[in-house]
């Protein structure tokens, strides 16, 4: 219980350290070099532009409309995990717009381009990993894709890129295109936060001492393994192929390991985006051979 307690407070403070970071990005970066960006912050660009509303203002005022929006139709689950970051970050964001220093960190706009792309997707990366939401742009989506199927990642690329024409009509051609770099960084940074620590190797090994290489891997490298039953295509022989996944940072002991055993071992080496299960997302479980046995496992 306490364990859990712990948790749920971990992510809450990860969501508030993201949305904070996201808002600096934006006021250190964005806003003081007239940099073009989507979601709701590039949408508050425009409305500031056109009906000269401060950005702060529309994103708590969209954000408010949204995390209504998204409570009536995808429910009281969802509204809780955008709750945080729906309201806190137009409030932090208006904080740091107050700090004037903060506007006069650089005013070269690729720096700003890099710089302000990678706190944005990490930002957005660590709360999606805290299992909540940025909230704001990111519900119309879900909404459209419940109601009436469309894909969620195609309706955001069509947001984004609707709020960057929004924008685009009163930028020139610099900002417009320090804008569509903004948004790549962004994405592709955030897609790498998101798999951080996840991505794991799985290795298939094939070799006639098969059983001194499962031996290894089990007691050496302390890790499990499967015994895949194959044939081989020319000859047709049974050939047991052991199946692992290991870390990274093992894979270059699970090779000179495998070469001590068998230098003609066959392997086959690839990248697992995510693993479930014992050893990799819960605790490892140790059984000898006679409990396994009664277990069924």
């Amino acid at each position: 219980m306490n364990e859990s307690i712990s948790k749920k407070v971990l992510n809450i403070i990860t969501i508030l350290i993201g949305n904070a970071i996201y808002a600096l990005g934006v006021v250190v970066f964005i806003l003081p070099n007239d940099l073009i960006t989507g979601g709701t912050t590039g949408l508050g660009i425009a409305f500031e532009h056109y009906f000269n509303i401060p950005i702060s203002m529309f994103v708590f005022c969209f954000n408010a409309v949204m995390f209504v929006l998204g409570a009536v139709v995808l429910g009281k689950m969802f509204a809780l995990t955008t709750l945080i970051s729906s309201f806190f970050y137009p409030v932090i964001l208006g904080v740091f717009e107050r700090i004037p220093q903060l506007a006069n960190v650089t005013s070269d706009r690729m720096l700003a381009t890099v710089c302000g792309g990678l706190m944005i997707g990490f930002a957005i990366g660590i709360v999606i990993r805290a299992g909540a939401s940025t909230g704001g742009m990111d519900i119309p989506p879900l909404v459209l894709n419940k109601k009436f199927g469309f894909p969620v990642s195609v309706m955001l690329y069509l947001f984004d890129f609707t709020i960057l024409i929004l924008q685009m009509l009163f930028s020139n051609k610099e900002q417009i295109i320090y804008g569509i770099l903004l948004v790549m960084i962004y994405t592709v940074v955030l897609d790498k936060v998101l798999l951080t620590g996840h991505v794991q190797t799985q290795v298939k090994i094939v070799s006639k001492k098969h059983k001194e290489i499962n031996q290894m891997i089990v007691q050496k490298l302390d890790r499990g393994s499967t015994i895949l039953y194959g044939e081989t295509g020319y000859l047709h022989t049974d050939q047991p192929v052991i199946m692992t996944v290991i870390s990274n940072r093992e894979l270059t002991k699970l090779n000179q390991e495998v070469n001590k055993i068998d230098p003609e071992a066959f392997m086959i080496i690839s990248r697992v985006n995510e693993v479930k299960g014992h050893g990799f997302s819960s605790g490892k479980i140790y059984r000898n051979k006679k409990t396994a046995a009664v277990s069924g496992k």
